[in-house]
């Protein structure tokens, strides 16, 4: 939480030293009463929101850079899920004080981020809260005309694949939470992939007329997936052996292994669908662009989630997520 100043910044102050990156042609950013940005002809806007607050999102003492870097990154991996090229971003942010090096950290973080992915900030709104940070980011992108990659586009027989390597988040958190026993050796490993996810948002696009259907994996791969299957009115068929796991899952039970990459949320990778004929691209072009890529599963006609352990047999307990109004 940033430290009470003695001598505050003013809001318009607080925005011209930390938020007012120079804006890209054609955008009118940071300080008029509207963000204007351009869409080009043939594409559609996309538009995505999140709401980020200390203590539930992040832990108050994580470093303000890494608090940026994740504001923007969750909702970059909604663009990616639709398969939409990042554009704007809008950024509210509530403080109980105005600390400087706090701000100056977190800013680094956020428009870090924002260059790196195209994502020019253009507007905002400041506040001060109460006693925690609130953050809520909106970002805005581009996808061609009814190309957007949608939950209820799953067929039949399509492959479902993966991003990343599963199940890191999850296990810092249970570490840092005291839920699983301290290991400090663990909890080094898996922490960055909490704090500062990376999102394959860049090379989304490539799926769009190659993958029918994706989301991004915020609240648990099996939950996440469920939400394809629901609106696609299809079942699937999940092998847990298949799911690539991060490299430090090894040094847990086979039952903490499920439970990461099964329930685990924080991934911020995407899950998605495509026809079998597909593989060599999406193989081919996820190499190029350095993401790895797994098939972990199949979409079925039977309206039924299967999932199998890593030995083959099936789960008899469904896998549950993150939900905000189910769990203290």
């Amino acid at each position: 939480m940033p430290k009470s100043d003695p001598n505050p910044l003013s809001e318009f102050d607080l925005i011209a030293r930390f938020f007012s990156p120079p804006a890209a042609q054609g955008f009118v950013g940071v300080g008029d009463d509207c963000g204007i940005m351009p869409v080009r002809p043939g594409f559609q806007l996309a538009v995505s929101t999140d709401t980020l607050i200390e203590g539930r999102h992040f832990f108050s003492d994580a470093d303000p850079a890494d608090i940026g870097h994740k504001a923007l990154a969750v909702n970059l991996s909604d663009l990616a899920a639709a398969g939409a090229q990042p554009r704007a971003c809008l950024l509210s942010l509530s403080l109980p004080h105005a600390d400087e090096s706090w701000l100056q950290a977190f800013s680094q973080g956020f428009l870090s981020l924002a260059n790196e992915s195209g994502c020019q900030l253009i507007g905002g709104d400041t506040t001060r809260s109460h006693d925690k940070i609130i953050l809520g980011v909106t970002v805005l992108g581009e996808v061609p005309v009814s190309q957007a990659l949608l939950r209820g586009r799953a067929q039949p027989d399509d492959d479902i694949w993966v991003t990343g390597q599963l199940g890191a988040p999850h296990t810092a958190l249970q570490l840092r939470q005291g839920v699983w026993a301290a290991d400090e050796a663990l909890l080094a490993q898996t922490l960055p992939r909490l704090l500062r996810p990376q999102p394959p948002v860049h090379w989304a696009p490539e799926l769009l007329g190659h993958a029918h259907a994706a989301i991004d994996i915020s609240d648990g791969l099996i939950q996440d997936l469920q939400h394809i299957l629901h609106d696609s009115q299809f079942g699937a068929r999940v092998e847990a052996a298949a799911i690539p796991q991060h490299p430090a899952l090894t040094h847990l039970s086979a039952e903490q292994q499920l439970e990461a990459v099964l329930s685990g949320g924080d991934e911020f990778e995407l899950c998605f669908t495509a026809p079998v004929a597909q593989r060599a691209h999406i193989l081919d072009s996820a190499a190029k662009a350095g993401v790895a890529v797994q098939r972990i599963g199949t979409i079925t006609l039977e309206p039924t989630l299967q999932i199998l352990d890593f030995e083959g047999k099936a789960l008899n307990a469904e896998p549950t997520g993150f939900d905000h109004f189910n769990r203290s």
